[in-house]
């Protein structure tokens, strides 16, 4: 039976007061921090632990057993005679104790079903977890892309600036006509409207990432200290060769550790439970009990069974419906091992796409398209090549460095994907 680690139990029993205090991020945050503020921050994953704890207050209630009930029952008193005899002696009085006796074990099967509620409840909270983890690590790394996308602009819009300086040095020499000039200011717009939009995203990334960790203030300021680059993060050289994807040991550990087919598991086994459950109600309970009377002066005991007859009332509603809901429980967990299965190998065809994709755009782009771009820009610095050579030659890099940057991201999404799929630690590059 899964339970909730001690660490994550700590935070369960802290989690109201750390809601309630204002939230403090680093000037620069790293992955880690981000993901114990998100842990203990979460309005959802709180959420989770709140059906964690509606699960195991239901099974204290499936283990009490029925209280006793206290009767007195006050018979043949003349109370509406002229002259009223005393009360004690002059009637039939009885004082009886009866218990409601549960049988055919429903009081067990009713605590298993609690129990196995619990063990549902815990795993759904794990894949809430898992699944906010997920969102953490993709907004974390969207802040990185948006970062990395404002120096490009930047570093773009610099080298246009120092083109207009060489341009208006240039024109007051009388080498270039001012039409040149006045071109490439024209086009430096289009590189400043490129840093507007750049600004903008790393700003609504920022956001993102605090709605995750419950802000109310979501303007925050804050750096972030990982890379894009995977190999980089990890200390290890550009060059090193990726591990190879074991295809059928994920997916054997996906199927083991996945939280959300824990769960769908569990989720069988409470409803086969609660079948034997509403079987068991079929048969009824029996009330016994016992008391004093006092019969006009004569002291007596009092015993008695009551027994209901399952004449018409069979519970046949109750364990028809527990049957679908068996069925549908099963249904639902070969669903969710379906799923599974599609999102671990979703997973490994995106690392391996995002792979050679960046393996791609380093042999083939990355380095040409600089040398082109620095070769042009000394060129027209020479006055051997045109405007429209150096912008359309700047336009290039500028997009190659994009289209890179998305690829490294994409392949860090892959791999927090994959780990996700599997339920395990994200260590594949």
């Amino acid at each position: 039976m899964i339970r909730v680690p001690l660490l994550l139990v700590l935070l369960m029993t802290t989690a109201a007061h750390v809601r309630g205090q204002d939230l403090v991020v680093p000037a620069r945050l790293s992955l880690e921090e981000a993901l114990r503020l998100a842990n203990e921050r979460n309005s959802n994953l709180a959420a989770a632990r709140n059906t964690v704890e509606i699960a195991e207050a239901q099974r204290t209630d499936a283990r009490l057993r029925p209280n006793p009930a206290v009767s007195l029952d006050s018979d043949n008193y003349p109370l509406f005679e002229p002259a009223r005899p005393g009360f004690f002696n002059n009637q039939q009085l009885t004082v009886r104790i009866d218990q409601e006796l549960e049988l055919a074990g429903r009081r067990r099967w009713r605590t298993e079903a609690a129990d196995t509620a619990i063990s549902a409840a815990e795993a759904t909270f794990l894949d809430h977890r898992r699944r906010l983890e997920f969102d953490v690590r993709r907004a974390y790394f969207g802040i990185v892309l948006a970062k990395t996308d404002l120096d490009v602009a930047q570093a773009t819009l610099d080298e246009i600036d120092n083109v207009i300086r060489l341009n208006r040095a240039r024109y007051d020499q009388g080498e270039i006509s001012g039409g040149e000039l006045r071109r490439i200011q024209v086009e430096r717009l289009k590189f400043v409207d490129d840093l507007f939009g750049a600004q903008l995203s790393l700003r609504n990334a920022r956001s993102g990432l605090l709605a995750l960790f419950n802000a109310t203030d979501l303007s925050v300021d804050f750096d972030v200290v990982e890379t894009l680059n995977v190999a980089a993060s990890a200390g290890q050289p550009a060059t090193a060769a990726p591990l190879p994807l074991d295809a059928p040991a994920l997916r054997t550990q996906a199927l083991a550790l996945r939280p959300d087919l824990l769960a769908a598991q569990r989720q069988v086994q409470r409803a086969d439970t609660e079948t034997r459950l509403q079987r068991a109600l079929r048969t009824p309970n029996i009330t016994v009990g016992g008391g004093y009377q006092r019969n006009f002066g004569a002291n007596a005991v009092v015993f008695g069974v009551t027994v209901p007859l399952p004449i018409s009332n069979r519970n046949q509603g109750g364990v028809a419906r527990a049957d679908a809901e068996r069925r549908q429980a099963t249904n639902l967990a070969t669903a969710t091992a379906t799923g599974v299965l599609l999102d671990v190998q979703q997973a490994i065809n995106a690392v391996d796409v995002a792979r050679a994709r960046v393996e791609y755009i380093e042999r083939e782009y990355l380095t040409p398209s600089r040398e082109s771009r620095d070769i042009v820009l000394a060129a027209y610095r020479l006055g051997t090549a045109d405007l429209i050579d150096f912008l359309d030659a700047q336009r290039a890099f500028r997009d190659t460095l994009r289209t890179y940057n998305r690829a490294l991201y994409e392949q860090r999404l892959g791999v927090f994907q994959l780990a996700a799929a599997t339920g395990g630690a994200s260590s594949v590059r």
